[in-house]
């Protein structure tokens, strides 16, 4: 498997150039199925058009076909976070306070490995979580393993697409006979 931290290294400076914020860079799959998946956002809409994607796939191909960092063929999946987003840096947790989260801990704490709750806020390198049906709890970033926002109604409103357009029209035109 390829080094993350490297992969990282190569790519952020490309989605840094056209505007993004890198969210994160992971590879999965194995054999003949190996998938590089990096997924960037604009700070100001923390999401990416198709044409964003394009571009930033584009810069990254350049980049990797130059520097071949990874062994085996793969595939690259360049992507807007979405709605239900990984939760990959701090500030993540920060920026979604009060939006309902999942977070896998690295090692239980309480007898919790998996915390289910609102985000409550960060305070330094700690995180609060209202864990549902307990009490708040507050662990360190290091001690996460994997974070990511549940869909809520809340977090939809939230998260609306940059553009609808087209959605209209292509519903009346499937409506039709």
């Amino acid at each position: 498997m390829a080094d993350i931290a490297r992969l990282t290294q190569l790519i952020e400076p490309e989605a840094q150039a056209l505007g993004f914020d890198l969210v994160r860079v992971r590879m999965f799959g194995g054999g003949d199925d190996l998938t590089l998946q990096v997924m960037a956002e604009r700070p100001d809409t923390r999401q990416l058009t198709i044409d964003d994607c394009a571009d930033l796939s584009r810069r990254i191909s350049d980049v990797l076909d130059e520097v071949d960092p990874i062994e085996h063929a793969y595939r690259l999946e360049v992507s807007s976070p979405g709605i239900d987003r990984p939760l990959t840096r701090l500030r993540d947790f920060a920026d979604w306070a009060g939006h309902q989260a999942r977070i896998t801990l690295t090692a239980p704490v309480d007898g919790r490995k998996q915390l289910t709750g609102d985000l409550a806020g960060v305070d330094g390198d700690r995180i609060t979580i209202d864990v549902r049906k307990h009490a708040p709890m507050t662990i360190g970033f290091d001690q996460v393993a994997d974070a990511k926002l549940l869909i809520t109604d809340r977090l939809l409103a939230a998260t609306a697409p940059l553009s609808t357009e087209g959605a209209e029209e292509e519903f009346e035109e499937e409506g039709q006979d």
